[in-house]
C-alpha cells in the first residue's frame, strides 16, 4: 500500500519503493516519511479495535516525533513534548498488552535462514543437531528496551543541552 501513497511537493515525501515491507536502503528521511503516512496506509488493515489501537499508536509517535525534532522549543513546546511522551507511553503499553496477545508474531523466512547461516558458520566442522533443524521462532514485542527507556529522556536532554541540531560532535 505504500507504493500507492503518491509524491508530494518535490521531495517533501518521495515515493516509496514497491516492496516497503523488506526495509531496505532507507534514510532517516525515508523513515520520517514512513511515519508521515503509516496512519493512511494501516488504516483498515485489522479489525475495529485492533484498528483504532494501531491508529492511535501511529498518530501518537507522529506527533511526539514532530515535537521532538523542533528547532526552537519553549517550555510549552517542552510541556507538550512530556505530556505527548506520557499518552505515546501508555499508547505503547495498551498495544502490548492487547495487540501482543491477540497475534502471535513469528520471525520471518529470511531471519531464520540468516540465523541457520550464522549457526552453520559458527559451527563449521561440528556436528550441531540445532542447526537448520524447528520451525520458526516466535518474536515478541519489547518494551524494555533502550530505545523506549531513552525516548523519556528527551526533554531533560533538551532542557540541559539544546536540540541535537544546534551543537556538533565535529572537532
Amino acid at each position: 500500500r505504500f507504493c500507492q501513497v503518491p509524491s508530494y511537493r518535490n521531495g517533501v515525501i518521495q515515493r516509496f519503493s514497491n516492496n516497503m515491507s523488506e526495509m531496505k536502503r532507507l534514510t532517516a528521511c525515508d523513515f520520517e516519511d514512513i511515519l508521515q503516512c503509516a496512519m493512511l496506509v494501516f488504516e483498515g488493515l485489522f479489525p475495529g479495535d485492533h484498528d483504532a489501537i494501531i491508529q492511535s499508536l501511529l498518530y501518537r509517535f507522529a506527533h511526539w516525533h514532530t515535537l521532538a525534532k523542533l528547532q526552537v522549543h519553549s517550555k510549552t513546546t517542552l510541556s507538550a513534548l512530556d505530556n505527548t511522551f506520557k499518552k505515546l507511553s501508555g499508547q505503547l503499553h495498551r498495544f502490548h498488552d492487547f495487540m501482543c496477545i491477540t497475534f502471535t508474531m513469528m520471525e520471518l523466512p529470511k531471519e531464520r535462514a540468516a540465523w541457520e547461516r550464522r549457526a552453520a558458520c559458527e559451527c563449521s566442522g561440528l556436528d550441531n543437531p540445532d542447526a537448520g533443524s524447528g520451525s520458526q521462532k516466535v518474536k515478541k514485542f519489547n518494551l524494555s528496551t533502550y530505545k523506549f527507556h531513552a525516548m523519556e529522556d528527551y526533554v531533560q536532554s533538551i532542557r540541559l543541552f539544546g536540540t541535537t541540531d544546534s551543537f556538533t560532535m565535529q572537532l
